[in-house]
């Protein structure tokens, strides 16, 4: 009796091929030297935060690893600006907007620093309109810093770090609506204490050092004013 050839199927040689390299790269002492320089602290993100922050930076010597790594986490991670800025019309500079095809696209992306964190975008109201209620339109907030040199129109960092952990409104600038506050208000199951569209419940699992680093970051970048802001004469900038 012949015994016939036993011929691997192709889909065996490939899981075979897979699991070769995979054996390959986790053993390459390249990869190795990389996770246990790099990977394993901040220095690689505090780099690419430095390289990628779309303003000029302004901060003391000895806050730089805490600005780089909060630009790490608010432009690479978080992507701040999409909610933070006037909307996508504004967010990117002109000629650089990467969903655009105006002709041959040229990468790439940049974002517009007259509007970087300045706020203003509108998502909206939130909540249904009653007889009696009228819920809010939800707009961004201005992170960059005022004339007191503090992001988010002067917060400190107690009420920063509040923000991130409980998803506290400081301002209330949307109250639970009452017999006497009818008009941009929140109606039950929304709470006004609370911000309605910042994704805080997850923020709230980062570490005290990525809000320590995010703060000092916001510290770090130019002021923006919005037009709306301008007209009100509030968040004026140095």
């Amino acid at each position: 009796m012949k015994l016939k050839p036993s011929v691997p199927a192709a889909g065996t040689l490939t899981g075979l091929a897979a699991v070769l390299l995979v054996t390959v790269l986790v053993n390459s002492p390249l990869l190795r030297a990389d996770d246990d320089d790099r990977s394993s602290s901040d220095e690689a993100r505090i780099e690419q935060g430095l390289e990628i922050a779309p303003v000029p930076l302004t901060y003391a010597k000895h806050d730089r690893r805490l600005v780089g790594l909060g630009s790490y986490i608010v432009n690479a991670v978080s992507e701040c600006n999409g909610c933070h800025s006037a909307g996508p019309a504004t967010q990117y500079a002109t000629g650089h907007n990467p969903y655009f095809r105006p002709g041959p696209f040229t990468p790439p992306a940049a974002v517009n620093p007259a509007t970087y964190l300045g706020g203003g975008r509108d998502f909206g109201q939130v909540g249904p309109i009653t007889s009696s209620t009228v819920p809010p339109h939800i707009v961004s907030r201005n992170l960059t810093p005022d004339t007191s040199g503090l992001p988010e129109g002067g917060a400190t960092f107690a009420e920063f770090y509040e923000t991130f952990r409980h998803g506290t409104d400081h301002d209330h600038v949307h109250p639970n609506c009452s017999a006497t506050i009818t008009t941009n208000c929140f109606n039950p199951p929304f709470n006004g204490n609370l911000l309605q569209v910042m994704p805080w419940p997850s923020y709230q699992a980062w570490t005290d050092h990525d809000l320590v680093a995010v703060y000092e970051y916001l510290k770090a970048i130019p002021c923006v004013q919005s037009a709306s802001e301008a007209l009100a004469g509030v968040h004026a900038c140095h």
